[in-house]
C-alpha cells in the first residue's frame, strides 16, 4: 500500500467520525399515544396523526428546534387505558422521548398521565375532556384542549336559551361521557335550575340502544342530548331518527362530543344528522390565527376535506411542545415542563398562558374558544351551517329550525 494512499485512507476516516450526526439520528424525539385500530376512536386518532404531521413537517422546515429536526414515535393505545399506559411506558423507556402527546380518550389519557408522572416527562393532552385529567394538579401534564366543564356551561347557556323544560342526557360509560353528563346537570343547576335534567348511561360498545330509545317516544323530552364517541354515538343517532324520538317538532338534538365535523359523521348518520344542534371547537367562520389558516390549508390539501377542531388541536400540541423546547434552550424534561408552565403561547388557534389555579382549570386553556351551530341539510359541510355561537358572536337561537313533525 502507497503512503499517499495511506494518508487518503486515515483522512476519509477522520472526516467521517469528525461529521455531524445525520438528521435521523439527531432527531428530536416525540413519542404520540393515539388509537389506531378498535376498540378505540380511529377516526380520532387518524385526525390527530394528520394535525401533528403538518405541524411537524411545518417545524422542520424551518428548522425544527434547537438546530435539530423532530421526529415523531406512534404507538397503538387502542383507546384501552391498559395498552395506552404500555405505549407510553414504551415511548419514554425503550423510545427516549422527550415528551409524549396525542391523548384523545379520557379514560386512556387518566391510566398514561401515571406514566408521564412516575417519569417525570411533559405530557401535552390532545382531546380529553374529563375534568379529573386537570383535578390531579401533575405539575407535567398540560391541556391546551377542551374539558369538560367549558363544554357544560356553553351546553347549559343553550339549554337555558332555547327555553326548554324537560332535558334528557345520553352518555357513553366512560370518564369522558359521565363526567359530561354530571357537569351538565351541575351547570344547568347555576344557569337554569327550573329545568328537569336527568341523564342515562349507555355502554359504548353496544350496536342497539332502542331499549334506552323507546320510553322516550310515548313521553318525548324537549330536549335530548347526546355525549357519546362513534360508532356509537352514530348508532344511538339513527335510532333516535328511526324511532321518531328525535330531531322533532317537539325534541331538540343537541350533541356535545363535537362529532359532526368528523369526515366520516354524514356517511353514518344521513337524515339523522339533519336539524341537529352541535357543540364544537371550530368553524369557518369564527376565524383563526394566520398559522391556523396554514395548518388548515395544509390539512385540506393533505386530505381533500374541511379542517376542523382536531386538527388544529393536534397541530397545537406540537407547536407548544416545540416553542417549549425552543424556550427552555434544552429537552430535559423538569426545564421543559417549568418553561411550559409559565410561558405565553400562540398557536394555531389563537394565544394563552395556563392557568395554575389548583382544580380542573390546573394547566388548562381555560378561556378556549367553542361555537354552537345547526346543521340545517344532509350532508352539510359545517363551512355551510347555521352558525348561533362564537366568540365575539353572541348566543342567538332565534334563527334555529326545526323539522315540521
Amino acid at each position: 500500500m502507497s503512503s499517499a494512499f495511506f494518508r487518503r485512507a486515515v483522512l476519509l476516516a477522520f472526516l467521517a467520525l469528525a461529521a455531524p450526526p445525520s438528521p435521523a439520528a439527531d432527531a428530536i424525539k416525540i413519542g404520540v399515544s393515539i388509537a389506531q385500530s378498535p376498540p378505540g376512536s380511529v377516526v380520532q386518532g387518524t385526525q390527530i396523526k394528520d394535525g401533528l404531521e403538518i405541524a411537524k413537517e411545518m417545524v422542520n422546515k424551518q428548522g425544527g428546534a434547537l438546530g435539530r429536526p423532530i421526529e415523531l414515535v406512534y404507538e397503538d393505545s387502542q383507546g384501552v387505558p391498559e395498552k395506552g399506559r404500555a405505549a407510553t411506558e414504551k415511548l419514554i423507556t425503550r423510545e427516549k422521548v422527550v415528551a409524549v402527546t396525542g391523548g384523545h380518550q379520557s379514560s386512556v389519557c387518566l391510566a398514561e398521565i401515571e406514566v408521564a408522572k412516575r417519569y417525570n416527562i411533559p405530557y401535552v393532552n390532545t382531546n380529553c375532556w374529563s375534568d379529573d385529567v386537570r383535578a390531579k394538579g401533575y405539575p407535567q401534564v398540560f391541556n391546551p384542549g377542551n374539558y369538560n366543564s367549558r363544554v357544560a356551561f356553553a351546553m347549559a347557556e343553550t339549554i337555558a336559551a332555547l327555553g326548554v323544560k324537560r332535558v334528557v342526557a345520553f352518555c357513553e360509560n366512560t370518564d369522558y361521557g359521565i363526567g359530561q353528563a354530571k357537569a351538565v346537570q351541575a351547570a344547568l343547576k347555576k344557569k337554569a335550575p327550573s329545568v328537569d335534567y336527568k341523564y342515562e348511561t349507555l355502554d359504548r360498545s353496544s350496536k342497539d340502544f332502542t331499549p334506552a330509545v323507546l320510553p322516550l317516544r310515548a313521553n318525548p323530552p324537549d330536549a335530548v342530548l347526546t355525549m357519546m364517541l362513534p360508532p356509537a354515538a352514530y348508532i344511538f343517532m339513527n335510532q333516535l331518527h328511526e324511532q321518531g324520538v328525535a330531531p322533532t317538532a317537539k325534541t331538540w338534538l343537541y350533541d356535545g362530543a363535537g362529532i359532526a365535523d368528523y369526515p366520516d359523521f354524514w356517511q353514518n348518520v344521513q337524515e339523522a344528522g339533519k336539524y341537529m344542534l352541535e357543540f364544537g371547537l371550530y368553524h369557518p367562520k369564527m376565524g383563526v390565527p394566520k398559522l391556523g389558516n396554514d395548518v388548515a390549508e395544509a390539512y385540506t390539501k393533505r386530505t381533500k376535506n374541511e379542517p376542523n377542531r382536531l386538527i388544529f388541536q393536534a397541530a397545537d400540541s406540537l407547536f407548544l411542545l416545540v416553542e417549549g423546547i425552543r424556550q427552555a434552550k434544552t429537552t430535559e424534561p423538569a426545564a421543559l415542563i417549568k418553561t411550559l408552565e409559565t410561558m405565553k403561547f400562540s398557536g394555531a388557534r389563537g394565544a394563552f398562558q395556563f392557568s395554575t389555579e389548583p382544580g380542573y382549570k390546573f394547566h388548562q386553556w381555560v378561556d378556549i374558544p367553542y361555537v354552537n351551530y345547526q346543521l340545517t341539510e344532509v350532508n352539510q359541510p359545517v363551512s355551510k351551517s347555521l352558525l348561533v355561537e362564537a366568540p365575539g358572536h353572541p348566543l342567538s337561537t332565534a334563527a334555529l329550525l326545526k323539522p315540521a313533525k
